[in-house]
This record gives structure tokens, C-alpha cells and sequence, in this order.
């Protein structure tokens, strides 16, 4: 039942958005930039004040920081494996998924409520670390990861992801006499927000049309290696940490089901913004998106 529930919240959004995408495929970019920029502070606000701010959340975050980062190093300085991913888009799309617009449906739908904050602690790493590491790793000059440079481009991003943006407001919120009401408030605009990433994706869906353009169906070939890493090697890594730690089976299940998400969309919007390699992000994230919908459900059995 806790499947179908998960269907039956995704699969309608994902379809409406489709079908806008088919007619519109230029609605989504007009309406991402907004969304990156408004909506998602105020999405992970909500969340973060729904799920309350303790120390969980901060252990949840951490473990995002150490998967992703033991795999983006794993990646980079193994010859074979680089290789074999070419583009930076293949190496953020390996290793960052949806976790916000679709992993917190899938906690909402598939874990107890009490699993909430585990996901939303892992959304919050993953997209600081995202925000921080991604622009310079799609850099178009080699001494922006390098040197003082780096350092500023990096105190640059974190200071304007919407992340961060998000976690300072609920931290203020927090401090006011006001915070149960101000929860209340958005809670509904951050299901909305939700919602509206997941059409966008869905958007995405709909301009992305092998049968129309033979190039898509040859990059199909270029990404199965990120696919592979992204839906299982990543899940199954951090299911094998979370063992090894000894955490909860809440946090257990959340973090391995937050790490199984597709490709996040932020790894094309980037693309598309640094003007590399659009064609290999968007085949990225469509894909990992179709294919998710029936290996997340098999990481849920595989956690039950």
C-alpha cells in the first residue's frame, strides 16, 4: 500500500508536467529560476521546521557529506572510473539526486513521519554540498578549483545556495515567539513547491524525445555508468555506512532511500547555465527519473 501510495503522488505530477512539457517545452526554464530562487527556501523552511532542528538533523547531513564525498573522491582519482563517466555532468549526476522534490515524497509516503527530519537532514547536505562543489567542478577555467579562487567561489556558493538561505530562515523563525504559527503557514506552500518541481521534471520528460533526436538514444549508451552508480552503488553505499555506524532503522532507511533517487534536475540547470554538455544532463535526468520509479520501490522492499 505505502508503494502505491508513492505511485499515485508521483506518477500524476510527473504525467501533468509531461504533457505541459510536449506543448511547452520552454514553460519549465521560465519557471526553475524563480523556484530555485524563492521557492526552495521556502520548501525547506517548512520542512525544516516541520521536522523540528536538533542534532539528528546534523548527523543526517553528515552522513550525506561523508557518501557523497568518499564517492566523488573514489571517482575522481580511480583512472577507470573516470574515464568510463567522462563529462563533469556525468560525475555530479552520479552522485546528486532529487532528494528534496523526490526523496521527501518518497520518506512522506513510504516512512513514518518521525523519518522526516533524516531526509530533509540529507536533502540539506547534499544540496549545500551540491551549491558548493558543482559550479567549480563545471568550471570554465581551471583556476577557479584552484588556489583563492576556489576559496571565494566557494564561500560564494554556500553563501547564496538556497540551501543555506533556507536553514538561516528556519533557524530565525525558530527564535520568534511566533515559530508554531509561522510552521503552520508554510507548511502547504512547501508541499506546493514540491509539487511543482516534480511537474517540472516532468516538463523535462516532455522535451526529451529519443524517437525524435537519434543523439539522445546514443547517449543513452554514455550515461548507464552514472545510472549504475547513481541507483545503486550510491544507495547500497550508504546502506552499508548506516550498518556500519549502527544507526537507527529509521535514519537507516531514510538515508538509503534519499540516496536512491534519480538525478537531480539541478545537475541540468547547472549544465544549461555554465552552457556544457545539456544533451548528457538532460538523457541524465530523464532516465534516472524513469528508472527510479521502479528501483526505489525495490530499495524499499530490499530495507522492509
Amino acid at each position: 500500500m505505502s508503494i502505491l501510495r508513492l505511485l499515485s503522488e508521483l506518477v500524476p505530477l510527473l504525467a501533468v508536467g509531461y504533457l505541459i512539457g510536449r506543448f511547452k517545452s520552454g514553460l519549465s526554464s521560465q519557471i526553475a529560476s524563480p523556484l530555485i530562487n524563492f521557492g526552495v527556501p521556502v520548501s525547506l523552511m517548512g520542512l525544516l521546521l516541520k521536522s523540528g532542528l536538533d542534532w539528528l538533523l546534523l548527523q543526517a547531513l553528515a552522513m550525506a557529506f561523508l557518501v557523497i564525498g568518499l564517492l566523488v573522491a573514489l571517482i575522481r582519482t580511480c583512472p577507470k572510473i573516470r574515464r568510463t563517466l567522462g563529462g563533469r555532468s556525468l560525475l555530479l549526476g552520479s552522485v546528486f539526486g532529487n532528494s528534496g522534490y523526490f526523496g521527501i515524497p518518497v520518506s512522506l509516503a513510504l516512512l513514518p513521519s518521525q523519518s522526516l527530519i533524516f531526509s530533509i537532514g540529507y536533502d540539506l547536505g547534499a544540496t549545500l554540498l551540491f551549491w558548493s562543489l558543482g559550479p567549480m567542478l563545471l568550471a570554465n577555467s581551471p583556476s577557479e578549483l584552484t588556489g583563492k579562487s576556489a576559496c571565494q567561489n566557494l564561500f560564494r556558493a554556500f553563501a547564496t545556495s538556497p540551501a543555506s538561505k533556507g536553514l538561516v530562515g528556519a533557524i530565525f523563525i525558530q527564535l520568534t515567539p511566533w515559530s508554531d504559527q509561522i510552521t503552520t503557514a508554510l507548511w502547504i506552500p512547501s508541499r506546493i513547491v514540491i509539487a511543482l518541481a516534480l511537474m517540472i521534471v516532468g516538463m523535462r520528460l516532455g522535451a526529451f524525445d529519443p524517437s525524435q533526436n537519434p543523439a539522445y538514444r546514443n547517449i543513452f549508451l554514455e550515461v548507464r555508468p552514472s545510472l549504475l552508480i547513481k541507483l545503486i552503488i550510491l544507495p547500497a553505499l550508504m546502506l552499508a555506512l548506516a550498518k556500519a555506524f549502527d544507526l537507527s532503522t529509521l535514519m537507516c532507511n531514510a538515508l538509503v532511500l534519499q540516496a536512491a533517487t534519480p538525478t537531480a534536475i539541478s545537475v541540468l540547470l547547472l549544465a544549461e547555465a555554465s552552457g556544457q554538455e545539456q544533451q548528457v544532463a538532460i538523457s541524465l535526468v530523464a532516465w534516472s527519473t524513469v528508472i527510479a520509479l521502479v528501483t526505489v520501490p525495490i530499495w524499499f522492499l530490499v530495507l522492509q
